[in-house]
């Protein structure tokens, strides 16, 4: 019995305390990767909305399912919109830049997890599909080629896109 107890309690012993040391690392690193997240947001609404010299949240709008936060560019220069669709390996999560007169300035992919060179040929930020968008409006968002071989990647992106023009309407009828 002795030769049972003594290796359960020695394993549950370092199991306790490498629990202990990733609870303490992870409590360490949480405020760095925070703000490695706000870097990375705060520079990708710059590139979707340039004009922008600053932004403002906005809160208090209902807002589509999928929108996870909006933004107003200083000057009256745009909206920028952060949203997620669900695509074929997971969320899709998205940034759009969309200017007063409801034209797209950008879109850009913010983290995703589609299938490497197939799904990530709609989602890549160098990808000729991304740049389709450019210039759309909300009548117009839907005239772009899928790529061939990710139509639910391409389907999720499209999707996502819409939702940020329901946002933008939410918004522009909330000033009014």
């Amino acid at each position: 019995m002795k030769d049972i107890i003594k290796p359960v309690v020695v394993l549950a012993a370092i199991c306790l305390i490498v629990t202990a040391m990733l609870a303490y690392v992870n409590m360490m690193t949480k405020p760095v990767i925070k703000a490695a997240e706000e870097k990375t947001a705060a520079q990708a609404r710059s590139e979707v909305l340039s004009e922008a010299e600053s932004f403002e949240r906005l809160d208090g709008i209902k807002l589509p399912e999928g929108i996870t936060e909006i933004y107003r560019g200083s000057d009256n220069t745009g909206y920028v919109i952060m949203m997620q669709a669900k695509g074929y390996g997971g969320d899709i999560k998205l940034i759009c830049g969309i200017h007063p007169d409801g034209s797209i300035e950008a879109v850009k992919t913010l983290s995703h997890s589609e299938t490497s060179g197939i799904g990530s040929k709609v989602v890549d930020n160098g990808s000729a599909y991304r740049q389709q968008y450019k210039g759309k409006d909300h009548s117009s968002y839907k005239d772009v080629d899928a790529v061939t071989g990710a139509t639910i990647s391409s389907t999720a992106y499209k999707k996502a896109v819409g939702l940020a023009f329901k946002a933008f309407l939410a918004v522009k009828e909330a000033e009014e």
